[in-house]
């Protein structure tokens, strides 16, 4: 019965790990490739590549070995790294309490640099 239970919380975590590389992948295929040079983030197909590989590679093997660790570590550096830099280069990188305004912006109004 533990072993059945074991199993499945393997099976579970195997598809949270295939949908957070299947996320990077979709992510990575729809940026613009001008964003990762400016975000000076590798390239575009490097991170297609690897994040294709992190998808087939947590697919395939068990999630004890070391190949699916390392597509999760790659998946994860795309997520929490590149993808902000990449957001934040494309102009999309406004927050929920932001409607507008331009980066000079201050919490009470424009800043105009002391005059």
């Amino acid at each position: 019965m533990l072993m059945l239970g074991f199993t499945g919380f393997l099976g579970l975590l195997k598809i949270v790990l295939m949908a957070l590389a299947a996320f990077g992948l979709f992510d990575a295929a729809f940026r613009r490739e001008d964003a990762f040079r400016a975000a000076d983030k590798q390239n575009k197909m490097f991170w297609l590549i690897i994040l294709g590989i992190a998808l087939v590679v947590s697919y395939l093997f068990s999630i004890l070995s070391i190949l699916p660790i390392a597509g999760v570590i790659a998946s994860i550096v795309y997520i929490v790294d590149v993808r902000p830099a990449l957001k934040h280069v494309s102009g999309g990188g406004r927050g929920w309490g932001r409607r507008g305004g331009s980066s000079s912006d201050g919490p009470y109004g424009p800043y105009n640099g002391g005059r």
